[in-house]
């Protein structure tokens, strides 16, 4: 791993544990073991850093969601995977990336407020785009407006992170996640 890989994997974890405000250079140079002035040779400013955290983080997230909709052909299965990225982010006591910096919108310097938009932007638009493709297969409900769908599941996983956060509990799926997707399935015939 290089100096600066390194850089930018804690300082994730600083950015989704402690928030954009809170962590500090000197907090990244105790955690890391080196230098205040090796972390700004690399990252001069800290909004420099954050714009490479979201952007390295970004990349890897729309790989995510790629590779779901590569690996599931089944609509349900993939809003379970999206869902259990959640779920996944929450097992280390982190906030999701794009809720930790939502918490702190008014903190971010603007470069970084734009990059949280664009970040649910994402989110909602591969929501939209499966949730349409569920309606068109017969998978989901064809009479529900998947706009307000795509915000409901993104609503409840986000929020679902922060109760799990500030109860300082596990996580869980059920945190109204599996009630919504049993709402969304179109009926089994009866036979």
């Amino acid at each position: 791993m290089s100096t600066r890989s390194d850089l930018l994997t804690t300082a994730e974890l600083l950015l989704r544990t402690k928030g954009y405000a809170a962590f500090s250079y000197a907090d990244l140079a105790a955690d890391i073991g080196i230098k205040k002035a090796s972390i700004h040779h690399h990252f001069p400013t800290k909004e420099g850093l954050a714009i490479a955290i979201v952007e390295s983080y970004l990349f890897r997230y729309k790989k995510q969601l790629e590779v779901i909709n590569d690996e599931y052909s089944g609509i349900i299965e993939r809003l379970d995977a999206f869902a259990l990225m959640f779920a996944q982010s929450s097992e280390n006591g982190m906030l999701p990336l794009c809720g930790a910096l939502a918490a702190e919108l008014l903190a971010l310097p603007q470069s970084l407020k734009e990059m949280t938009r664009d970040f649910f932007e994402i989110h909602l638009d591969w929501l939209q785009a499966n949730i349409a493709l569920g309606q068109a297969a017969g998978e989901l409900k064809a009479e529900l407006d998947g706009v307000k769908i795509a915000r409901v599941i993104l609503n409840t996983l986000e929020g679902g992170s922060f109760v799990a956060w500030a109860l300082n509990d596990k996580y869980d799926r059920s945190s109204g996640f599996d009630f919504i997707l049993d709402g969304l399935r179109v009926a089994e015939p009866h036979h």
